[in-house]
């Protein structure tokens, strides 16, 4: 975690500790192996060419672990044990209670718990043994499905819909091209957002520019912004909406259909542990009921 902050406080935040305990773990790790792991640059620390070599073998090693804890927890047979589940919103909301009922069901003494976290978060948290499995949208700053560190795999595509008032234009229409929204005031997420950039990628890709009207993080609000006529917006298939709006979703057509893609994410070497092998199950059977491909 230094090496990829940069800095003693920087790992300190992410990993939830005091910056004088990293600092502790790095002089009692420099002391156990005899040698030097970091020098000051600066503001920042640079990692000495020793502290290079362990950190190349130190994914090997912490997979290992987990594949070690599987083999252990499955021997105990034991059933009990807690599991950490995370994802962002919409997942945390549509898809991980039916996860914590199918655990909890099978293994009727262990403990389930989820936390709601944006998708870079999630993975800060595996890193952190803070969760055990996590559920997240493929963005450009998530890490890479080859990143040694984790284990990624998909889950299901999640459909963007056009969200519109019940008496704009478009509300009947079976499905929409998104090319035929040029002119259309659009409420979106904040510049910076996963959400953001996806909207923004698909219009560049239909050909135009998304006129920004409003703008809004929540689906409750963009909600009520679309229900009073203020613009129409894009809006995850999963996501649910508020009640009692008079407002509209409508199906997009074309090729590319804008969609999120939504992957599971554990650290590598911890797929045979009981409880998180059964998490990802019961994770797999939901995306099948939703996305049958």
């Amino acid at each position: 975690m230094v090496a990829a902050c940069g800095t003693v406080t920087g790992a300190a935040e992410a990993l939830h500790y005091a910056p004088s305990a990293v600092s502790q773990q790095l002089r009692s790790l420099a002391k156990d192996l005899g040698v030097d792991l970091v020098v000051q640059d600066g503001r920042r620390i640079r990692l000495t060419p020793a502290a290079r070599v362990l950190l190349e073998h130190a994914d090997e090693l912490f997979s290992t672990w987990e594949t070690i804890r599987g083999e252990v927890e499955s021997a105990a047979a034991e059933g009990g044990g807690t599991l950490r589940l995370c994802g962002f919103s919409t997942a945390a909301a549509a898809l991980l209670p039916s996860v914590v009922a199918s655990v909890q069901e099978s293994h009727p003494r262990s403990r389930v718990r989820i936390i709601e976290a944006d998708p870079e978060e999630c993975f800060d948290l595996l890193l952190a043994d803070e969760a055990d499995v996590a559920v997240v949208v493929a963005t450009g700053t998530t890490p890479s499905t080859t990143d040694p560190r984790f284990e990624q795999g998909y889950l299901l595509e999640d459909p963007l819909d056009l969200l519109v008032p019940e008496g704009h234009r478009l509300a009947q229409a079976p499905s929409v091209l998104l090319g035929d929204l040029v002119e259309e005031p659009w409420i979106m997420d904040r510049p910076g957002r996963p959400y953001h950039q996806l909207l923004q990628t698909a219009c560049a890709a239909a050909g135009f520019s998304p006129a920004v009207a409003h703008v809004a993080t929540e689906w409750d609000t963009g909600a009520a912004l679309v229900a009073a006529g203020l613009g129409i917006a894009l809006i995850p298939r999963l996501a649910h909406l508020p009640a009692g709006y008079p407002i509209v979703r409508v199906p997009l057509s074309g090729d590319p259909t804008p969609s999120r893609h939504l992957l599971t994410g554990i650290r590598r070497g911890s797929s045979q542990q009981p409880l998180i092998a059964d998490a990802l199950a019961a994770l797999e059977a939901s995306a099948r009921e939703r996305d049958p491909r």
